[in-house]
């Protein structure tokens, strides 16, 4: 026997994914979505949807008159779980102090890594409960948390299995990366900390099966493509699928590198060239831009024009950290129409499906086409063009996943 678990009627407009082009959407007037054990079975108008799937019936009938129904958001790129406060370099930023130079002298990620070794699981957990419930109410169904603020086999399986943890608990499905290579850890040689990754972390990662993903830092000054590639070859022996932090403060390679490991994203992407944007689409890597981070560094934005051209499948993160502080993948979009000059459409499609991409999932998600997870939002808007057009105000005010009620008015509702 199957449980309609939802039926969500009478929207405006109703998304349904990406339009064949890819850069557009597919939208239903008056349309309705109905979910049956979690997974979407149905999507189209109002009366045909209805008819099949009573709203009476349902666990949850949502009448969505007058306002747009969207895929949940999927971000792709956070690092979610971390402890103590970092506003005061946000205020020396200000200033001038270079995002080098504030790590130069101990602030940054080392400075987080020291706050987090300092932190009991409970306190961990605590704070990316939090965060997640902040994501959720702003519409995300599914977030890519990484480790990389332990920098020792300790701390970074502690932070693993926080998420693993969290991901338990809580509504959002959560998807782990291990980031042990995040940076090399006061006092120490780089190559010497890779050989760490890959002979005690890597292992001790493995053994403990929580973490999909590894990633790392490749950037000038924190580890080199060749350090980068090691670490992320033993990472793929260990069952872990590569991605790579590339060219967000210098180029020096990291782009080609995802597209010769194979990589699942290459993430940043600020000085990519277009010979690397060619190499991405030959490779199949989805390029993960994250505009917010440009935005509180006050840097330049990644060229999202000439990924789009060249038929890359964009998509957009929050890149949520202490060093940039937003939950909210809607004003990720913003960002990426006002500034990267992408259209509503693009974004849409950058911050759901092509953001699923990024994480591999190969199930609808991002999407509400039938056989998806029944993950979708409900806007207190008309139209998707919403989302960013409304960039300070969060816009969603009704969020399902699987089908299940979540949050409501701005605030959780599950239990």
């Amino acid at each position: 026997m199957t449980d309609l678990d939802a039926v969500v009627h009478g929207a405006s407009e109703l998304v349904v994914g990406p339009a064949e082009s890819g850069r557009d959407v597919e939208t239903v007037a008056d349309g309705a979505v109905a979910v049956v054990d979690g997974t979407v079975a149905a999507v189209g108008p109002t009366d045909e949807v209805t008819r099949e799937y009573p709203p009476a019936n349902a666990d949850r009938a949502v009448d969505a008159a007058g306002r747009a129904v969207l895929p949940g958001f999927v971000d792709p790129h956070t690092h979610g779980l971390f402890a103590g406060d970092r506003s005061d370099e946000f205020a020396a930023k200000l200033r001038g102090t270079s995002y080098q130079d504030i790590l130069a002298e101990g602030g940054g990620i080392l400075r987080t890594v020291r706050a987090v070794r300092a932190a009991d699981e409970a306190t961990l957990l605590s704070n990316l409960l939090g965060h997640l419930d902040t994501m959720l109410a702003h519409g995300t169904t599914t977030v890519e948390v990484k480790s990389g603020y332990g920098l020792d086999a300790e701390t970074e399986l502690r932070m693993l299995r926080v998420i693993d943890r969290a991901d338990e608990a809580h509504p959002v499905d959560v998807v782990p990366t291990f980031m042990g290579a995040h940076a090399v850890p006061e006092g120490r040689d780089a190559d010497d900390y890779v050989e760490e990754v890959v002979q005690e972390q890597l292992p001790a990662v493995e053994s403990q099966g929580v973490a999909e993903f590894c990633d790392v830092f490749c950037e000038e000054g924190v580890f080199s493509v060749a350090q980068s590639r090691r670490v992320l070859e033993a990472g793929a022996k260990a069952g872990l699928t590569p991605k790579v932090h590339a060219e967000e403060l210098a180029h020096i390679g990291g782009t080609q590198l995802a597209a010769e490991v194979g990589a699942t994203s290459a993430d940043h992407l600020l000085h990519a060239t277009e010979a690397d944007i060619d190499a991405l689409v030959e490779a199949g890597v989805t390029p993960v831009l994250l505009p917010g981070t440009a935005f509180g560094l006050g840097a330049e934005y990644a060229d999202a024009q000439a990924f789009l051209d060249a038929g890359a499948p964009v998509a957009v993160a929050t890149d949520f950290n202490p060093n940039c502080h937003s939950h909210s993948v809607g004003f990720a979009m913003a960002l990426s129409c006002v500034v990267m000059r992408m259209t509503p459409a693009e974004a849409l499609v950058a911050g759901t499906r092509n953001a699923a991409l990024a994480l591999d999932r190969a199930d609808g998600r991002g999407t509400l086409c039938e056989g998806a997870p029944g993950d979708l939002l409900v806007l207190d808007a008309p139209t998707h063009v919403h989302v960013p057009y409304q960039y300070g105000t969060n816009v969603v005010d009704t969020v399902l996943t699987d089908g299940r009620l979540v949050a409501e008015g701005g605030s959780t509702t599950y239990q």
